[in-house]
């Protein structure tokens, strides 16, 4: 492929070339990679040059919303699902503290049901994770004091079997497509990190600027912690080896159209079922096999949610085609003898996403800051 390069290449996610890379860009960097560029260009097969100069323009044009080494946070942080209860004309509002002013809320969206099912008065969810050590609910608690919400519902994971995006890869999926074996649990325990090791994590998970998309994006970051590159390559490789780091992702915008118009996705799903008493883990390995999925977790609903206990997400641009890939997979656990005592399908309609901190010490400053005020929406 040509290395000549264009004053103004592609930016839509379907550009054949930006497809190609967004294809393994998206969630195939597993780990943590040296030179992560660089193996998207081996992986996709397009040049590197072409690769950063697209990465590049689609970051800049705000088609892809962000470039960042992820984390597995369930590992540094205590972490939940966390749905509320809301009053209608403060769902906005609620939404948008969420989003703007807690730094402990991740993923934010507003669902919606398509009849009345148990929970459907919770149209709020927000992923949620406070530093190790620290409470969910304590925190959880505040959020509520603050906002003037009625209830939460806290979901913690006791066992992640899906953890990825690729909505660009996912598209032309077929229903039932899953892979030869069924998906390994992962647990939730956290991990004790030393402080060099704290200090390099902190260095790689920070956004990556526009500036920053070129062959070797960790050396001026190593250099600004005053550590020697090859060191600070061997500590996140030791951070890979704990189970710390997720993937190298470019996440596109995958909500909101870009400028001409251009959705990656439309439908935003969350999956519900109720499986016997003690076949959480085999289900969850069941449904997070099914490689539309892009998150599956066990997670206990408890009663506000029929007693559902394992979770999951599919995107798609077409509503009837997300509920084809659910009956499939309906039909997998009824063929694999896992029976279904409930299911139900939550719609996702405002979403915004930005990554958790899990900082001790922002933490600390967002309590001290808030810690007279009552309902402020």
């Amino acid at each position: 492929m040509s290395t000549d390069t264009v004053s103004n290449p592609p930016i839509e996610h379907t550009d054949p070339i930006n497809t190609q890379i967004l294809t393994v860009s998206e969630d195939l960097v597993n780990g943590f990679q040296r030179y992560p560029f660089q193996h998207i260009a081996e992986k996709s097969g397009v040049e590197l040059p072409v690769v950063l100069e697209r990465i590049r323009a689609m970051l800049d044009a705000g088609v892809i919303r962000r470039v960042r080494q992820t984390l597995l946070a369930t590992k540094l942080a205590h972490g939940a699902l966390c749905a509320w209860k809301v009053d209608a004309d403060k769902l906005d509002a609620t939404f948008d503290f969420m989003f703007r002013e807690d730094p402990f809320s991740g993923h934010v969206v507003t669902r919606s049901t398509d009849r009345e099912i148990s929970g459907a008065d919770y149209k709020l969810w927000t992923t949620l994770k406070v530093p190790q050590g620290e409470s969910l609910e304590e925190h959880a608690d505040v959020l509520k004091r603050i906002t003037g919400a009625h209830e939460y519902v806290l979901m913690p994971a006791n066992g992640i079997f899906a953890l990825g995006v690729g909505h660009v890869r996912r598209k032309s999926m077929d229903p039932g497509a899953k892979s030869d074996e069924p998906a390994v649990m992962t647990t939730t325990r956290t991990v004790e990190l030393e402080p060099e090791e704290w200090e390099v994590l902190l260095a790689i998970k920070e956004e990556l600027s526009v500036d920053e998309i070129t062959e070797d994006p960790w050396g001026p970051r190593a250099e600004a912690i005053g550590m020697d590159k090859e060191k600070f390559f061997q500590i996140a490789e030791t951070l890979d080896e704990k189970k710390v780091i997720g993937r190298f992702s470019t996440f596109l915008e995958h909500v909101k159209p870009s400028k001409a118009g251009e959705r990656v996705t439309r439908f935003n799903a969350l999956f519900h079922w109720k499986v016997p008493e003690g076949m959480q883990a085999e289900a969850g390995s069941q449904v997070g096999r099914h490689m539309i999925m892009t998150h599956c977790y066990w997670r206990e609903g408890g009663p506000r949610f029929g007693g559902v206990n394992i979770m999951g997400v599919v995107h798609g641009t077409d509503k009837d085609r997300v509920l084809e890939h659910k009956a499939a997979i309906d039909a997998h656990l009824e063929s694999v003898g896992i029976p279904v005592e409930y299911t139900n399908v939550f719609w996702g309609g405002r979403s915004e996403i930005k990554p958790s901190e899990i900082s001790p010490k922002i933490y600390e400053e967002f309590h001290d800051k808030w810690k007279d005020s009552g309902p402020v929406l």
